[in-house]
């Protein structure tokens, strides 16, 4: 009784949660596992999305999973592999017996079959491409040879097409009797007699029209394709501008040989854009998976770089010992200055790297928003200087020190508004990732320029 009572609770918290995984869940698919109840596992793991999947193994150790994995059998997914973070899938992977590797990759769509492939080591990937059958071999090896992060390895390969003089009624009967389809595809691409796409036709549209109207006359207005050569990060922009559902793919001599669709167009937004924060943090491309050693290596030249500003800042006040040592105050005040200036800074960087990401910053309105953003200094500056000028007199009887640290935050705060823009636009003039280097050059120029006017000012005004 108290056995299908936990059983009852165990389904209520995963029809509460939306079939994700709760810690009371974990804990009794940790328990199937140490008892070697298969059943009581798959009956527990049958609701789970492959995503939960996913996340319940990379938070299990290394033990645990193994055994977990061993033990679920042939019921693994191929979609659990294509959730997996990259740190364990190589691991998951090598664990995972021949036969329920060769099923499991059997199952995925040729785009999500090289997305897994193309970061595999050598031996991994071997042993993938050795579980597909010959044809679905041939047609992953041949995605692998485009360049990497191109539309040829983001394109599926299973497109759904028919020639340009076909009707309605004829492409309805092609799609019923066809043996298999693609999972999720949303238009029929109609092709001419050298594979050359013509344009392509919702499926909406096909159901909605009569048996005998011809495709051609129900072409979606701007049809447009892509190089197998192309971008990646062009394909993902251009279905976000243009609102695209799905695009064929076409190699060098303008034949169809895949298509693109929403979800692999907006994955690769939501990777850059990840990527973006993560650099913009100085940690690389880590994650909660990788090991000691590899997140040292990531963080490490990162630390070095703020340490190499820090000592460039030290520098700066090193030039004013004698200031500091006869106004104590200054030692107080001056952190302030170098802190507001590095958030403000921060601030136009994240603006700027975004906007670049988004192409909404170029060349034709650059100059607009630096000077946007050094009068958004400015205002910002002029608030803190009467806010940071009161302080100086009340704190420390001052007028001439509050006069000195109001001045100073106003030029930090103008200086870290045409840092933050400015800086990230240089280096992505010259080829360099923004997100990669723009925080260190911004947080070394807030700090020197912040130290050296406060101090300046003050060797200048209070002696």
């Amino acid at each position: 009784m108290v056995e299908e009572d936990a059983d009852i609770t165990e389904k209520a918290e995963l029809e509460e949660d939306g079939y994700s995984l709760s810690a009371r869940v974990l804990s009794a698919i940790l328990y199937a596992v140490d008892t070697g109840d298969r059943a009581k596992l798959i009956e527990l793991m049958e609701p789970l999305h492959a995503a939960d999947i996913a996340d319940m193994l990379e938070q299990v150790n290394a033990y645990d999973r193994r055994r977990l994995i061993l033990l679920y059998g042939e019921e693994f997914d191929g979609e659990i592999l294509s959730e997996l973070d990259e740190g364990i899938r190589d691991e998951v992977i090598h664990v995972l017996r021949p036969e329920v590797l060769a099923e499991a990759v059997r199952d995925m769509e040729s785009d999500d079959v090289v997305d897994l492939v193309e970061d595999l080591d050598e031996a991994a990937q071997e042993a993938i491409l050795a579980s597909l059958e010959d044809a679905d071999r041939v047609a992953v090896e041949k995605s692998l040879s485009y360049p990497e992060f191109s539309a040829g390895r983001l394109m599926q390969r299973e497109v759904v097409m028919g020639p340009e003089h076909w009707t309605v009624g004829q492409a309805i009967d092609f799609m019923r009797e066809a043996e298999e389809l693609p999972e999720d595809f949303y238009h029929m691409v109609l092709i001419d007699p050298k594979m050359h796409p013509v344009g392509h036709v919702t499926l909406g549209k096909i159901l909605g029209a009569p048996r005998s109207q011809p495709l051609i006359e129900l072409l979606e207005p701007g049809f447009r394709t892509f190089r197998v050569d192309e971008s990646e990060t062009d394909v993902a922009y251009a279905f976000n501008q243009y609102h695209m559902i799905s695009a064929p793919v076409v190699d060098e001599n303008d034949r169809v040989v895949g298509v693109i669709t929403i979800d692999d167009a907006m994955n690769v937004l939501d990777e850059e854009h990840e990527e973006d924060i993560m650099r913009l943090a100085g940690v690389g491309e880590g994650s909660l998976a990788d090991r000691v050693s590899d997140t040292v290596k990531q963080r490490l030249p990162w630390l070095a770089v703020n340490l190499v500003t820090a000592i460039l800042a030290s520098m700066v006040i090193a030039q004013f010992e004698d200031t500091i040592a006869r106004f104590v105050a200054l030692a107080v005040l001056m952190p302030i200055v170098a802190s507001m200036g590095g958030n403000a800074g921060t601030q136009a960087l994240t603006v700027a790297v975004r906007a670049i990401a988004t192409r909404d910053l170029t060349g034709a309105n650059v100059w607009r928003v630096i000077r946007r953003e050094v009068l958004v200094g400015l205002a910002n500056g002029l608030v803190f200087a009467v806010i940071m000028g009161a302080v100086g007199i009340l704190w420390f009887g001052s007028p001439a020190l509050g006069a000195v640290i109001g001045a100073a935050m106003v030029i930090n705060l103008v200086i870290a508004g045409l840092a933050g823009i400015g800086v990230p636009v240089l280096l992505e003039r010259v080829g360099v990732d923004p997100a990669l280097a723009s925080g260190a050059f911004v947080t070394t120029v807030t700090d020197v320029v912040g130290f050296f006017a406060f101090l300046g000012l003050a060797g200048v005004v209070l002696l």
